[in-house]
């Protein structure tokens, strides 16, 4: 019963939507989906995101250096889906360029956050990724939100699509 009021409790907390991206050592790129996101600190500049332990993804992530965050804005709301779903190839296509390190950065993120990893705590389970923000990079736009498990642009009276 708690779980299921917790997911509806939480569900009406609209957030941002992101795609974290690494590179393992063998230079392939992972990436996830997330709207756990949050500035922790301008002195030193820190981000955090989280991340399921059984996520695809997340031993590479827990073994990374360097990852970088990129917001989405609404129309990014196919590759929020994609970097959402086990298995799925999230690079297939030309939305993304590497970094100096071969980091994946979104071309038309609404703002992007080059990431060397602070520390990596325990947060039931997800995992907590702290990142010390190497560089960032903002764009003028609106950003893509989430809330009540739908994807929403600001100017819309209603979500873009039901998830």
């Amino acid at each position: 019963m708690l779980d299921r009021d917790l997911k509806e409790a939480v569900a009406g907390f609209p957030s941002g939507v992101t795609i974290t991206t690494t590179v393992d050592k063998a230079g392939k790129t992972w990436g996830f989906t997330a709207s756990a996101f949050a500035s922790l600190s301008l002195d030193p500049p820190l981000i955090v995101v989280c991340l399921s332990t059984s996520a695809e993804c997340h031993p590479v992530f827990a073994e990374a250096t360097y990852f970088t965050v990129n917001l989405l804005r609404p129309h990014h709301e196919r590759l929020a889906r994609i970097f959402a779903t086990r298995g799925a190839d999230k690079f297939a296509g030309e939305d993304f360029r590497p970094d100096e390190r071969g980091i994946p950065v979104l071309r038309d993120a609404l703002a992007t956050m080059q990431c060397r990893v602070h520390s990596i705590g325990e947060g039931g389970d997800h995992s907590i990724l702290i990142g010390r923000v190497l560089s960032a990079q903002a764009d003028a736009g609106e950003p893509m939100v989430f809330c009540r498990r739908a994807f929403w642009a600001l100017s819309d009276p209603r979500p873009a699509a039901s998830a």
